[in-house]
């Protein structure tokens, strides 16, 4: 069984913080608790609640939030809460028993993508914590959502980050004809609660944050610099259009990069030659002469 890690993140409340897991704690439910009480079905809630400056309790997805009292403060207690919450799930601990969770309601709509043969269905929650791609049914071994997918015979391939799914159509059907289907199965889906992707797909893709961490820190230095650039600068807008950029090697002796990419942004006519010149473009200003060309792949 792979280790769970968490990770503390802060948020816009000073009085709150999230421990971050990299699986999934509660099946896409979300759950909120005011004292031990309350928590009756959550072991986990109710072991936060014995420690005294616990106000109040959230676990939802794959983070537990914890409001504090104000007789400490955070800095002072963070480490000791997260070494608790980690050691409580590599203990095969109960998060939440299944009596208290209650059907969710999903939104999902359908988005255009600049890619005529990819369409963006976007939820009203979080789906994972990374993304992923799948080419095709043995490829999606880590997705259950993304294996249910290519049962449709017009499904050519799915990429899944955040909180939209974009799928690839292969060209025997138009978008008219099975955008519906495609909305109300995967908003069925998720409502009955069933997993997006299996609680060890980081793991097995190696995009868990130790992971990416060492890979990162493997790197020299101008590939790190690039790394950075495209995480700034260029993701959050393919993410927007349902895709993703992702790095794939720097030559320092040609002065080449190479980026691989993906969900819309793959097989797109015009985002190979738009996103290369533009990421080309990009690099060479905050880079100079360290770098002279890019290539773009598709995923």
């Amino acid at each position: 069984m792979n280790k769970i890690n968490v990770s503390i993140q802060e948020t816009t409340n000073p009085t709150i913080l999230k421990f971050e897991a990299d699986s999934f704690l509660t099946n896409y439910k979300s759950f909120e608790y005011s004292n031990i009480d309350d928590a009756k079905n959550s072991p986990l809630a109710q072991q936060l609640f014995y420690l005294p400056f616990v106000k109040k309790v959230y676990i939802s997805g794959n983070f537990v939030a914890i409001e504090r009292y104000n007789i400490v403060e955070w800095p002072e207690v963070q480490e000791a809460v997260k070494e608790q919450i980690e050691n409580y799930l590599n203990g095969d601990g109960i998060v939440v028993k299944e009596t208290d969770e209650k059907k969710v309601p999903f939104t999902v709509y359908a988005e255009s993508t600049p890619n005529p043969g990819v369409l963006k269905f976007v939820c009203n929650k979080k789906l994972v914590t990374n993304s992923f791609e799948f080419t095709s049914i043995d490829d999606a071994k880590s997705s259950p959502l993304a294996t249910e997918l290519f049962h449709f015979p017009f499904v050519k391939s799915v990429f899944i980050d955040e909180n939209y799914v974009s799928i690839t159509k292969y060209d025997i059907a138009e978008w008219q004809d099975i955008t519906i289907e495609l909305r109300e199965f995967i908003k069925t889906y998720l409502e009955n609660g069933k997993p997006t992707v299996t609680a060890s797909a980081a793991q097995e893709h190696k995009k868990t944050e130790a992971q990416v961490e060492q890979n990162f820190e493997a790197l020299d230095d101008i590939s790190k610099q690039i790394v950075n650039i495209l995480e700034e600068y260029i993701k959050p807008a393919v993410a927007s259009d349902g895709g993703n950029i992702q790095f794939e090697s720097y030559n320092e002796t040609t002065k080449e990069v190479k980026v691989i990419l993906q969900g819309a942004c793959s097989g797109c006519p015009s985002s190979t030659f738009t996103l290369k010149n533009g990421i080309e473009t990009m690099l060479k200003e905050m880079l100079g002469d360290k770098v002279s060309t890019v290539e773009a792949l598709n995923g």
